[in-house]
């Protein structure tokens, strides 16, 4: 009676087993294409992101007024530097532009701003707000932090996003190292579904 009943829990843990790495593989298979986004740079006009396709992008959306965003910007140009020459690109996008009713002329005096002021060594642009939220997937009633990072491989898959509350260990440098080398180590020729790499870095 005995050999039956653990029979029977090998059987069902082995399908526990099973079930659990067939969800795994198929989260592995189904990296988010990243949508376009159009976003303009001061002194430059509009730009889009689809203008990076074959390179390694961060993608960052910024306040330009969060001393957290200003740390990752410095981050950022660091990273730039090192890894700009393998093919990657860093990018910080400002949510904040337009609030208070400026005018895009004014929106472009505050980024760039924030481009000088800090030192920024890589493109600084601007959205909307509502087009940050639809390039994330966020909803306009999740409490959303800043900064928000998106790492999109030379395809244009998205392989780590931060969730809306942020997560503090995905914004560590060493973290972001990691996932940029990560994904630089990827052959040019991979396709987004047979790469196996996370949604979000929960």
């Amino acid at each position: 009676m005995k050999i039956g009943v653990d029979v029977k829990k090998i059987g069902l843990q082995s399908g526990v087993v099973l079930a659990t790495f067939c969800l795994i593989a198929a989260a592995a298979q189904e990296l988010r294409k990243a949508p376009e986004l159009a976003y303009n740079v001061p002194g430059q006009g509009e730009k889009l992101l689809s203008q990076y396709h074959g390179k390694v992008v961060a993608l960052e959306f910024i306040l330009t007024t969060c001393p957290h965003c200003q740390a990752a910007s410095r981050l950022m140009t660091t990273l730039q530097q090192e890894y700009g020459p393998r093919g990657f690109q860093a990018l910080d996008l400002a949510i904040n532009a337009l609030d208070d009713n400026r005018t895009p002329q004014q929106a472009d005096a505050l980024v760039a701003a924030f481009a000088n002021n800090f030192q920024v060594g890589f493109p600084v642009g601007w959205v909307p707000r509502d087009r940050f939220l639809s390039f994330t997937g966020f909803s306009i009633t999740e409490l959303t932090v800043v900064p928000q990072l998106v790492l999109i491989d030379r395809k244009g898959y998205i392989h780590y996003q931060t969730p809306p509350r942020g997560d503090e260990m995905a914004m560590k440098e060493a973290t972001i190292r990691q996932r940029i080398e990560e994904l630089l180590a990827l052959p040019a020729s991979s396709s987004g579904r047979s790469s196996a790499r996370v949604h979000s870095a929960r």
